[in-house]
């Protein structure tokens, strides 16, 4: 190794070594000096450390960084044993730290810079954040931990056992994909609850509205029509939510087209876009009417764990279904088939006919009209669902506004109202 890549790579292992000290230091700021086992100098040495011992390594032996090793995790134990005795403090986080420190340090010298200085980021992100982390855990309940357990296994156990080919008679259904497919949705949805759950109910009926239409637009319709009855002086706000809802669900229907398909993806922004422009405009000026008052009627908006493993399934099945039958559409009854089937589909849900239609991986006006086609009468039937749920006020208020946004969209993308 060259004497400039040597001087870099321990500067590195110093410079990981004084970041978790300088995180662990300010932790312990107040502490008098000699009354902490390590703070920033001493991680900075131990980080410095273990790249001298991963220099002395580069030949290949490892028995030396070995020894060193053992040799500072001892020393610290024993150190941090002592003031663990002193302050009844029976954590073990600082002698981890010190102990990746090393590692890090020694990585630096050995392996990757680039995987070392992350690696070294990532952990004073960890340490850093123990408020935060602690205060999400003791919210955390035991179905939501067991879906993000399940997610994990549906993404890193189960997905690679599933054969990357097809399996059916009409060439379309990819078990390896189509559950791919699925997980993608299922972590959309998850990722939207979990964040109505850190921000907490606090955030206000817009931001939890708004949230919510990542993974259940139509749901968040539903819940807040049914507020409309007993909140006649709030139906700006509720539509205003009812909007929010629907215009990240047409983000979300951009966001997915593009992670498969990103060409189609392009083609339906001149529709989508302007009509998200709209809802945006109609819901800040429904909010100014309301003039940012608060839902005092002790009722929240309340959004179900999404992820259960019945309705993973479901959406699994619906997928396969839809999928099938989009291609069977264009066979049996041309392009007209499939228009048909996309309209009929998008009275029920928007991500089944957009991940069928992304994954034909087609850039052509057909494909675009079909998602299109689906997202317009997904977004109308919402607003049926409102009017009956909630009542003529606020089905005709969300009527209104989500006719205009289609009205924008369809006048930018092929100017039908010249």
């Amino acid at each position: 190794m060259e004497q400039s890549e040597l001087l870099l790579r321990l500067g590195l292992a110093l410079a990981i070594g004084f970041l978790i000290g300088l995180e662990r230091g300010w932790h312990e700021r107040d502490e008098k000096e000699g009354h902490r086992t390590a703070g920033i100098r001493t991680f900075s040495l131990i980080g410095l450390l273990g790249g001298v011992f991963g220099a002395l390594s580069l030949g290949g032996d490892r028995v030396l960084i070995t020894a060193g090793f053992i040799t500072v995790g001892a020393s610290l134990a024993a150190f941090m044993w002592r003031e663990g005795e002193h302050d009844k403090d029976f954590s073990a986080t600082s002698l981890v730290a010190a102990l990746l420190t090393f590692t890090l340090g020694a990585f630096a010298l050995l392996g990757d810079i680039r995987a070392a200085s992350g690696a070294g980021v990532a952990a004073v992100i960890l340490l850093a954040n123990k408020e935060f982390l602690h205060g999400w855990l003791t919210r955390l309940t035991w179905p939501e931990l067991r879906s993000g357990l399940l997610l994990a296994a549906m993404s890193f156990i189960l997905l690679p056992l599933l054969p990357d080919r097809t399996v059916d008679p009409w060439n379309v259904l990819n078990p390896h994909q189509l559950w791919l497919m699925t997980i993608l949705i299922a972590a959309v949805s998850f990722a939207g609850y979990a964040a109505v759950k850190i921000a907490g109910p606090e955030s206000g009926l817009l931001l939890a509205a708004g949230l919510g239409g990542l993974f259940a637009s139509t749901a968040v319709t539903l819940s807040l029509a049914r507020l409309a009855p007993a909140n006649r002086g709030r139906l700006s706000l509720l539509t205003a939510g009812i909007l929010a809802a629907g215009l990240v669900m047409l983000l979300r229907v951009i966001l997915i087209t593009g992670l498969i398909n990103l060409q189609l993806a392009r083609t339906l922004l001149p529709a989508l876009l302007p009509a998200v422009a709209v809802m945006a405009a109609f819901a800040a000026l429904l909010i100014w009417f309301d003039r940012g008052a608060v839902v005092r009627n002790g009722k929240e908006i309340i959004l179900k764990n999404p992820f259960e493993l019945l309705q993973v399934l479901r959406f699994g099945a619906l997928l396969s279904l839809v999928m099938l039958a989009v291609v069977l559409a264009r066979q049996e009854f041309g392009d007209a088939g499939l228009l048909s089937f996309a309209a009929f589909s998008g009275l029920a849900d928007v991500d089944a006919m957009t991940l069928s239609v992304a994954r034909l991986q087609e850039v052509s006006p057909v494909m675009t009209n079909a998602i299109l086609l689906t997202v317009a009468v997904n977004s109308l039937a919402k607003c049926i669902y409102a009017w009956i749920a909630g009542g003529s006020r606020i089905g005709f208020l969300s009527m209104l506004a989500t006719a205009l946004a289609l009205a924008a969209g369809a006048q930018t993308a092929f100017g039908w109202f010249n």
